[in-house]
């Protein structure tokens, strides 16, 4: 006689772009209570205007009673904030400045920043860099160019591991262990332009010969991404700084390419050099 096994109760909301959990041997290690608040969290970081309880109630498909008491840990702990008349929760940034507390990402960034700017005052192009996260590319810094116009990504974006410029140096200089565990996580993103394994392959032994990519954009019409690595002393990429470059048609004559391509390459040997110094 075969017993079926009770399922757990609720479900987890509809989130877009969050990571759904494959189930399988994991099941074993399944922590209810924190699953139900990770839902709320996951569920109100896509409501800028917050939910009453209600609503949070509806989406979560489970009893007013548990996200009642869960809801009232999180607002206790200041993961979740009441608005001034106490029906609305929405997120508070407790999650947003811990991700910011992680010190080697924090202090690369901080290491950055002037030099990325030092960069754009001598090119007039902005640039940002681009660190490996879940399966596809964190862009976690970014300079826009002193001059009126430039082409930028904007910072917290996700962009895609296989059909970006960040993306394809990341994934060339990284060790084959890594490798394999960036591909498997590896995520589309909206948009996504695909690429065939060949091609991939073909596409970073070009970037590992010459230690950095520069093509038309995929993504943009009248780009040029030039893009190079932040190294560590193992020499694997810890981040990269990626320049999309515009070129000016006006009277004025601002750096041309290969200039860009030399003064990135400078700001990416100085933070190799800094960071792996102070690890």
């Amino acid at each position: 006689m075969q017993t079926s096994v009770p399922k757990p109760r609720g479900r987890r909301p509809k989130v877009a772009g969050v990571l759904d959990v494959v189930t399988t041997t994991d099941e074993r290690y399944r922590a209810p209570a924190l699953d139900k608040g990770l839902d709320i969290l996951e569920l109100l970081a896509t409501q800028p205007q917050g939910l009453t309880r209600a609503e949070i109630v509806k989406e979560m498909d489970r009893s007013a009673n548990e996200i009642y008491r869960m809801l009232e840990r999180l607002v206790a702990r200041q993961y979740v904030i009441r608005n001034l008349s106490g029906d609305r929760y929405s997120l508070s940034l407790k999650l947003f400045a811990l991700a910011h507390m992680h010190p080697p990402l924090s202090r690369l960034i901080n290491q950055a920043l002037p030099i990325m700017d030092d960069f754009a005052r001598k090119a007039e192009q902005s640039c940002h860099m681009g660190v490996y996260d879940r399966g596809n590319v964190l862009i976690c810094a970014q300079i826009n160019s002193p001059r009126g116009w430039s082409f930028s990504v904007q910072r917290g974006a996700r962009v895609g591991l296989l059909d970006t410029a960040s993306g394809h140096v990341l994934l060339t200089f990284c060790d084959p262990g890594s490798y394999q565990r960036m591909r498997a996580e590896h995520i589309p993103v909206n948009d996504e332009v695909p690429v065939r394994e060949e091609g991939l392959v073909q596409i970073l032994a070009a970037i590992r010969e010459c230690g950095y990519l520069e093509r038309d954009s995929a993504q943009t019409f009248g780009v040029v991404d030039v893009s190079v690595p932040i190294l560590g002393p193992d020499n694997t990429a810890l981040a990269t700084l990626t320049c999309p470059y515009i070129r000016s048609i006006t009277c004025h004559v601002g750096p041309d390419l290969a200039q860009v391509r030399a003064l990135l390459q400078s700001a990416a040997q100085t933070l190799s050099l800094t960071h792996g110094m102070q690890r």
